[in-house]
């Protein structure tokens, strides 16, 4: 949606800006705070006009899981404030690329049928890692429907081996 994203792209810079000497820290709870502020009831009760800003602010602090840093209480402040707390999760999303793009490094998702212990993911991140020639921040979720094999998203490229891709290879092949 291009409309979040040109509202949410001044937040994530300014914050960028501001954080250039702790930006690990800082997506760390920007992440934490843009998955609280994605539950849609958290969102309904901040849409409320009995609601004021103070009370959303006290809420989504008490949910946070990490105690908040006082820039991150003043940037959650400025977001209720300003009306946009629904755009906090594309303001993590384009935090997450500045940072990426300073790095050099691009997010991956690896979608797994079963989970995939320490050792296994650190191999399949170092071949990963060759395969799209750039340093990877690697995470998991679980998908059961995949059946076996792994899927992977860095960005738009997807690497597809899972037996379900496989399947529907051959339902192609076969029907064709």
């Amino acid at each position: 949606m291009a409309e979040l994203a040109t509202i949410a792209r001044p937040y994530a810079e300014a914050l960028f800006k501001a954080s250039t000497s702790d930006l690990s820290s800082v997506a760390n709870w920007v992440d934490e705070l843009a998955t609280i502020a994605a539950n849609p009831q958290l969102l309904q009760f901040a849409d409320s006009p009995k609601v004021t800003s103070a009370q959303v602010f006290d809420l989504m602090v008490g949910i946070a899981k990490s105690a908040l840093t006082d820039a991150a209480r003043n940037f959650l402040q400025a977001v209720i404030e300003n009306g946009r707390l629904s755009v906090l999760p594309e303001i993590a999303s384009q935090f997450r690329a500045l940072k990426n793009a300073q790095s050099g490094s691009s997010d991956a998702v690896v979608y797994s049928a079963f989970a995939i212990d320490a050792a296994a993911l650190a191999a399949v991140a170092l071949s990963l890692e060759k395969r799209f020639d750039r340093k990877l921040n690697v995470s998991v979720e679980l998908q059961p429907e995949l059946i076996g094999g792994i899927r992977v998203v860095v960005g738009d490229e997807v690497l597809d081996t899972s037996v379900k891709a496989r399947l529907e290879q051959m339902k192609v092949a076969l029907t064709a």
